[in-house]
């Protein structure tokens, strides 16, 4: 009987022991896939790239002690980054850019974002070439209560009487679209915190634009309607005057109907003279 029990209890424990051999084989074999895993995908390539050191508004000017190099992830970087000093600072230090719009610490400095050397933060830095700024009276109703701030966008609509060809009706029309405010007021600043009814906004256009809105500002009013951030500038012709705003059809004008041309000849009976219908011949 005890002979029986040892031979189990030799069996049991060597069963025991393959197990435990078997479960640590599996464990090495999966921590030794793993590695394998981690070393393919561990290797990130990177470039160092100029971001700010702490925060800096529009209208401040950028300088050395202002920025740092960091790496950043290849395939990340933002279009317009800085890698060189000698390409953010082409002129020197001496001369700095300025913040068109906020930098947050730890941000990357893009192109867009800053002035040219030496050049300050003013309209001219934000218009493009062959851009013209032009500027638009506008009251709390037709300058979207108060909500528009540069960097948005607006859609022009023109209200005013045109008169001939027929027509002698006040219409509204859409006369530019998507035009990119760069001034509310006398300011440029995107970060304005306080809400406020402008008198005025300053947008960037061309000079055929600039031309179209000068004559509809003095013949008739201009309105601005808020275009959503990603909409495209839309090419569809809108015009609404009254009779489309009601649904009212005009009524067409009667088709004035031709007379039959009647050809008589008279003659004279005695003291009676007759007319006497014939064909015409012309």
């Amino acid at each position: 009987m005890r002979g029986i029990f040892g031979l189990v209890l030799i069996v049991g424990v060597a069963l025991a022991g393959f197990a435990v051999f078997m479960a640590k084989d599996y464990i090495d074999k999966y921590q030794s896939a793993l590695e394998a895993e981690r070393s393919k995908g561990g290797s990130i390539d990177t470039v160092e790239i100029f971001v700010t050191k702490k925060p800096v508004k529009y209208g401040d000017q950028l300088t050395a002690e202002d920025v740092r190099l960091v790496s950043w992830p290849t395939r990340s970087v933002p279009q317009g980054a800085y890698s060189i000093p000698e390409e953010l600072f082409p002129q020197g230090f001496d001369k700095p850019r300025s913040v068109l719009r906020s930098l947050e610490p730890g941000e990357a400095i893009l192109a867009v974002k800053l002035t040219n050397p030496g050049e300050p933060a003013g309209l001219t830095s934000l218009l493009k070439p062959g851009e013209r700024a032009f500027t638009i009276e506008v009251s709390v109703a037709s300058g979207v209560s108060g909500f528009l701030r540069p960097g948005h966008q607006v859609d022009v609509y023109w209200t005013g009487r045109v008169e001939g060809q027929g027509r002698n009706a006040e219409v509204t029309k859409l006369i530019q679209s998507s035009l990119p405010l760069i001034a509310i007021d006398q300011s440029a600043n995107e970060e304005v915190q306080k809400a406020g009814i402008a008198r005025t906004v300053t947008v960037a256009a061309s000079a055929q634009q600039v031309a179209a809105l000068a004559q509809a500002q003095s013949t008739g009013s201009l309105s601005l309607a808020l275009v959503g951030s990603g909409d495209a500038r839309t090419n569809e012709v809108i015009e609404v005057d009254q009779n489309a705003l009601l649904g009212v059809v005009a009524a067409e004008a009667p088709v004035a109907q031709a007379l039959e041309e009647v050809c008589t000849i008279r003659t004279r009976r005695g003291a009676e003279v007759v007319e006497i219908e014939i064909p015409c011949t012309n």
